[in-house]
């Protein structure tokens, strides 16, 4: 236990290291303007312009990809309820096997919210968990961590819809 003890004693000083305060009076004080500065330095601006650009382009190119298999599924004799059904489920397959092979994530870098937006940015966030916790096993790794980020939007995504339905069937008796 004290062996355990003076292990975190040694690492909260090197923790505290070059920090000012009560455990570290003798550390040097950084003033305001040092801490902007350094602050700027660390986190340079994003290039908006560009980002918003990609986002767009590639957001849009995921749409266009979108209805331009409603349109083949449509040519293939489906009626248009159930050809954008398939498109939906094409699009979530797409992404999940992207998403498992790396292909994803390199697209999201450059594309930022244009992957996200659409259902495909939904299936990556079902499968993104997934793959990264399966090794702990199929309950406890990826069944349990597999909606770790799109459970909190199906729960109030479910919700909202159902308090909204609510709403609307109330007003409609009045």
């Amino acid at each position: 236990m004290d062996d355990n003890g003076s292990e975190m004693k040694e690492k909260s000083k090197e923790i505290s290291e070059g920090l000012r305060g009560p455990q570290n009076p003798s550390a040097p004080q950084v003033t305001k303007e040092e801490y902007k500065t350094m602050t700027e330095k660390a986190s340079p601006p994003s290039p908006f312009l560009k980002n918003a650009l990609m986002a767009f382009l590639i957001g849009g190119a995921i749409c266009c990809l979108g209805e331009a298999l409603a349109q083949m599924y449509m040519a293939g004799g489906l009626d248009e309820k159930n050809a954008r059904a398939l498109v939906s489920v094409t699009l979530v397959g797409l992404s999940a096997i992207l998403t498992a092979f790396g292909v994803y994530d390199n697209i999201a870098r450059v594309a930022g919210a244009g992957t996200l937006v659409p259902i495909t940015g939904f299936a990556n966030s079902v499968v993104s968990p997934a793959m990264e916790f399966q090794s702990e096993g199929f309950i406890t790794g990826l069944g349990a961590k597999m909606f770790i980020v799109a459970g909190p939007v199906l729960v109030y995504g479910i919700s909202a819809a159902t308090l909204y339905g609510l709403i609307l069937w109330i007003f409609r008796l009045a």
